[in-house]
C-alpha cells in the first residue's frame, strides 16, 4: 500500500500583507514556523518507524514548511520545481488588490489567463502531470509532498482519477497548514482518508 500525505504551506508574508503569492518568494512568518513545526511533531507520531520520502516546492514558504516537518521525520526535502504554485505572469511582485483592478482575462475555461504571460489552469495541470504519474508508479511507500493551494487542489483532482475539465466544475482548495491522507491499495484502489485536515495546527 501507499500512503501520500500533502501539505499545503503554512502561513506566509503574503497571507499577512496583501501581496500577490504565486511566484513571489516569499519566506514563512514566524507563526507559520511555528504551524509547520506543529504537523512535523504529529506526522512524526503517524509515521514512526516508517521511511518517508518528503518532496517540496522550492519556493521558500514551502520549502521552509518542509524543512521544518523534516525534522521530525528524520529525512531532507527533496526540492521539485514542478511543485510550484501557478504562475501568475506579470502581477507577481504586486498586491492582490492591483491583479484585480488589471486582470487581463477572467477565467472562465481551463485555457483562460489572468494575464498574457501567466499560467493557465491547464499550463499547471500539464507542468504537475509527470511529477505526479513519477510518484504513484515509484516504489515509495510513505510519501509527503509539500506544495500550494492551487498545485494541491490539481493534485487532488488527479488523484481522484478527474480529467483537467473538472477544475471548471469543482475545487478541492485548503488553507494554509492544511493536510490531506490518501492511500492506494494493493489492487489499485485510490482511497482519500482525510481532506484539508486543519487539527495538525492545534
Amino acid at each position: 500500500m501507499k500512503h501520500i500525505i500533502t501539505v499545503q504551506h503554512t502561513q506566509s508574508v503574503h497571507h499577512t500583507n496583501g501581496m500577490v503569492g504565486s511566484w513571489t518568494d516569499w519566506d514563512l512568518t514566524e507563526f507559520g514556523r511555528e504551524q509547520a513545526d506543529r504537523i512535523g511533531k504529529k506526522l512524526e507520531d503517524e509515521l514512526a518507524g516508517k521511511d518517508v520520502t518528503l518532496y517540496s516546492s522550492d519556493l521558500k514558504r514551502a520549502k521552509q514548511t518542509a524543512e521544518e516537518i523534516a525534522k521530525y521525520l528524520g529525512t531532507e526535502p527533496i526540492l521539485r520545481p514542478e511543485l510550484r504554485e501557478r504562475n501568475l505572469g506579470k502581477c507577481c511582485g504586486k498586491s492582490v488588490q492591483w491583479l484585480r483592478e488589471n486582470m487581463e482575462s477572467p477565467e472562465n475555461t481551463v485555457d483562460d489567463r489572468l494575464f498574457s504571460d501567466a499560467e493557465s489552469r491547464r499550463d499547471a495541470w500539464d507542468r504537475l502531470r509527470p511529477f505526479f504519474e513519477e510518484v504513484m508508479a515509484g516504489g515509495e511507500e510513505n510519501v509527503v509532498i509539500v506544495s500550494h493551494g492551487d498545485l494541491l487542489s490539481i493534485w487532488h483532482a488527479m488523484f481522484l482519477g478527474l480529467g483537467v475539465e473538472s477544475l471548471c466544475e469543482a475545487d478541492i482548495h485548503g488553507p494554509a497548514g492544511s493536510v490531506s491522507h490518501m492511500t492506494v491499495s494493493d489492487d489499485g484502489k485510490r482511497h482519500v482518508r482525510h481532506i484539508n485536515d486543519m487539527s495538525y495546527l492545534l
